[in-house]
C-alpha cells in the first residue's frame, strides 16, 4: 500500500507532464484517442463521484464559521472569471465558436485541483475546499445563467438544457458519493486513496479526446486560444488575490481565493461543450487547453508562494 500511495503522489505531482504528453500524442495520433469523446460525461461523473466521497460535514461547517471568506471566494469565482472571459473575447474579437468556449470555461465552478495547489502554496486549504464545494453546488444554477447572459449574443443558448446536464454530470454524482461514503465507510476510505489517480487519468483522457477531435482547429487557432487562456488564468489569479486583499482577508486566505478563482473545473467545460455544441468542436478547445495550462501555472505559482513563505509563517486557522 505504501508503494501505491507513493506512486499516487508522484502521478499527482507530475500531472502537468502527463497532460502535455498525452496532448502531444493526441495531436500526433488523433485516431487513438478521438473515440474517448463519447465517454467524457461518464468520466467527469466518476471524478465528481469521487469528489462527493471526499466531502465531509466539516467542509460545510466551515462555511458557517467563516462566511465572509467563503462568500468572497465564491463571488469572485462567478464574477471575475466570466467577466474576464467576456472582456478577452471582445478585446481579441474572437470568432464566435472560440468566444463561446472561452466564456463557457469562465462560467464553470472552481476545480478540485485548486485544493491541492492551495496546500502546496501554504494557503488556507480548508477555505479552498469550502469554496470549491459551495461553487460546485451552485454551478447548476449560476453556470448556465451567467453563460446565457454573456454568450447569447454569439450563439443561441439553451440554459435549461445546460442546467440539466450539470445536474447529471456534477451534482447527482456528488450526492451519490456523499451517500456512498456514509453507507460504505470502510470501503470508501480505500476508494478515496485511489481517487486522485483516477482523477488524473480522467482529466488526461478528457483533454486528449478533445484535442484529438479538434486537431485541425487547434493547428489553425491553437496559439490564439492558448494566449487567451494564459491571460484568463493569470488575470484570474491576480484579481482573485487583490480582491481578497482589498477586502482584508488574511494572506493565507488571499492565496486560497486566488488559486480558487484562477483554476476552473475545465473538465465540466469540456463536457458541456461536447454535449451542447457538438457541431462546433473548437468550442471545447478552450476548456481543454485551460486544463492543460492551469496544471502548469498552478504548481508554478504554488512553488513561488511556498518559496517566499517565512519559516514561522502560519496558515490561517482551519475553517
Amino acid at each position: 500500500m505504501a508503494a501505491f500511495l507513493n506512486f499516487n503522489q508522484w502521478v499527482q505531482k507530475t500531472f502537468a507532464f502527463w497532460v502535455v504528453l498525452f496532448s502531444g500524442l493526441a495531436l500526433w495520433m488523433p485516431d487513438v484517442f478521438v473515440w474517448l469523446k463519447a465517454y467524457i460525461p461518464w468520466v467527469l461523473g466518476i471524478i465528481m463521484f469521487g469528489m462527493g466521497m471526499t466531502m465531509t460535514p466539516a467542509d460545510f461547517k466551515g462555511v458557517m464559521r467563516s462566511p465572509k471568506a467563503v462568500l468572497i471566494g465564491v463571488a469572485a469565482q462567478f464574477l471575475v472569471m466570466p467577466g474576464l472571459a467576456y472582456v478577452l473575447c471582445k478585446a481579441f474579437s474572437l470568432p464566435a465558436e472560440i468566444a463561446v468556449g472561452v466564456i463557457l470555461v469562465g462560467c464553470c465552478p472552481g476545480g478540485t485541483a485548486s485544493n491541492v495547489i492551495t496546500y502546496m502554496a501554504k494557503g488556507n486549504t480548508a477555505l479552498s475546499v469550502a469554496c470549491t464545494s459551495v461553487s460546485t453546488l451552485l454551478a447548476p444554477i449560476l453556470t448556465p445563467a451567467i453563460f446565457y447572459l454573456l454568450a447569447s449574443q454569439w450563439i443561441e443558448i439553451n440554459a435549461l438544457s445546460m442546467l440539466v446536464s450539470i445536474l447529471q454530470v456534477v451534482l447527482f454524482p456528488i450526492f451519490l458519493g456523499l451517500i456512498a461514503r456514509s453507507v460504505f465507510k470502510r470501503q470508501a476510505e480505500s476508494y478515496i486513496q485511489v481517487m486522485p489517480l483516477i482523477s488524473v487519468l480522467g482529466i488526461v483522457a478528457i483533454v486528449a479526446a478533445i484535442i484529438a477531435g479538434s486537431k485541425a482547429q487547434i493547428l489553425e487557432s491553437g496559439l490564439l486560444i492558448l494566449g487567451v487562456v494564459m491571460l484568463h488564468n493569470g488575470l484570474g489569479y491576480l484579481l482573485g488575490f487583490w480582491a481578497s486583499k482589498l477586502l482584508q482577508l488574511p494572506y493565507a486566505d488571499c492565496k486560497a481565493v486566488a488559486v480558487e478563482v484562477g483554476m476552473q473545473n475545465s473538465g465540466l467545460g469540456v463536457a458541456l461543450a461536447a454535449a451542447h455544441f457538438a457541431a462546433s468542436p473548437v468550442t471545447a478547445v478552450p476548456s481543454a487547453i485551460f486544463s492543460l495550462w492551469h496544471n502548469i501555472s498552478g504548481p508554478a505559482l504554488a512553488s513561488y508562494w511556498a518559496s517566499r513563505a517565512e519559516p514561522a509563517e502560519e496558515q490561517s486557522e482551519p475553517l
